[in-house]
């Protein structure tokens, strides 16, 4: 229950309105702080501002903020549609996490709060000399304030709903997980190999989901104090179902149940698979981008192409983070932990791409160029990976290029693949 209810605070910061409450709290402090202004020794000498002269800008901002914000709630509704529908409904937490556009709602939305809770604090005379000044230069500020960011906003809200811009977001999100990953490849656990594997008790979990987050530091206390080992069975992305076990114990010994208990409240599961502890979340986003723009009723093979572009991306900034990372350090020595496949990231990445661009000659040789790219790239398996996709992709555009000129531009580019 803790590590949920942690996980679970921590999450709130990408929640929509989470930013406006934030400048909320800080719009109605500011007008309240303001008053301090009169308790200064110095007060009296600041220069004298009529509470009229603040009332009628404190009005002119309260009558426009709240329209503003109105106008913003519309256009972002729009621009998140659009990309659920350009791109994937999978890109949608991405785009509802623009800091842009939050900044921007959370700054109309303060701005009116701002006024209001002034206008009420000078029609009953709260302010002295001194709160008075303050608040005009208070308010001045957040004029200013709102003026850039609106300005700013409305550059970014032209392109938020883009698919270019989905994909960029989609792009970004999936190397940030990537370069997390190769920083800490096992979570700070030890290596999963052939000789440590458990076979032990399984330990399962009722609810049925996605695991989003391990808690380990609570798996290695617990470990510590019953003086046992375990393995991880369903790292961060794994789908879970009741047959599917979450650890493996080092012993043939049932725990008992409050032991089964802590284990799997160390396990957060929901319904949908998320990009900060899932690299290959990212890819598989991508990937649907790439094969929804792929499909009859769209027949887009150019956001394809810039999605290899993208993977190719990936790859080579996997391999350089991997180049500069040292020896992963073992922090939870009592915990096995499952290495990330690359072959699994080479599947979710281009096996949508392959099979549903199979007839169109410019993806296929897109495709085969990237491979070569990757194959180039020095790191254990990567030459292995593509080379095996680069066959599949060959024997799928086989049986869908009717042009035998067109298979042989894609089968020239493939046999240079070492």
């Amino acid at each position: 229950m803790k590590t949920r209810f942690i996980h679970s605070v921590l999450q709130l910061r990408k929640r929509l309105w989470f930013k406006p409450l934030v400048y909320c709290l800080i719009a109605v402090s500011a007008a309240l702080f303001a008053q301090f202004a009169d308790r200064l020794p110095f007060s009296k000498e600041l220069p004298e501002i009529t509470s009229g002269t603040i009332e009628t800008l404190l009005t002119i901002i309260s009558s426009s903020m709240l329209a503003v914000a109105t106008f913003a709630v519309g256009s972002m509704l729009s621009s998140y549609s659009s990309a659920s529908q350009a791109a994937t409904p999978r890109a949608f937490t991405l785009v509802l996490e623009d800091d842009v556009s939050k900044t921007a709602l959370s700054s109309f939305i303060g701005a009116f709060i701002f006024s209001i809770v002034s206008i009420v604090a000078l029609k009953t005379g709260f302010y002295g000399r001194g709160g008075l000044f303050v608040l005009f230069m208070l308010t001045l500020t957040i004029f200013a304030w709102v003026i850039l960011t609106f300005v700013r906003w409305v550059d970014n809200i032209a392109r938020l709903g883009r698919l270019g811009t989905t994909i960029e977001k989609a792009e970004r999100a999936t190397r940030q997980s990537l370069e997390k990953h190769q920083k800490a490849p096992f979570m700070g656990g030890v290596e999963h190999t052939v000789k440590n594997t458990l076979h032990g008790v399984k330990i399962y979990c009722d609810e049925v989901g996605y695991v989003q987050y391990v808690n380990m530091h609570a798996l290695q206390d617990l470990a510590e104090e019953h003086d046992f080992r375990l393995m991880i069975a369903a790292p961060a992305g794994r789908f879970l179902a009741p047959d599917r076990p979450i650890v493996v114990l080092d012993t043939l010994d049932p725990p008992d149940p409050d032991i089964v208990t802590e284990i799997q409240e160390a396990f957060v599961i929901g319904a949908n698979r998320t990009f900060d502890e899932d690299p290959r979340f990212g890819v598989v986003v991508l990937a649907e981008i790439a094969a929804r723009a792929l499909s009859p009723a769209v027949n887009d093979p150019g956001t394809a192409i810039v999605i290899i572009g993208s993977f190719v991306r990936l790859f080579a900034k996997w391999v350089e983070a991997g180049a500069q990372q040292e020896k992963p350090e073992v922090t939870y020595n009592r915990i096995i932990v499952p290495a990330l496949e690359l072959a699994e990231l080479f599947d979710d990445a281009f096996t949508p791409i392959a099979r549903d661009g199979a007839g169109t000659v410019e993806v296929g040789i897109r495709l085969q160029k990237a491979f070569l790219s990757i194959s180039a790239l020095d790191y254990p398996g990567m030459n292995v990976e593509a080379r095996r996709h680069s066959r599949l992709a060959l024997e799928r555009a086989k049986h869908k290029l009717p042009i035998q000129e067109d298979l042989d531009r894609v089968e020239q580019i493939a046999s240079q693949i070492g």
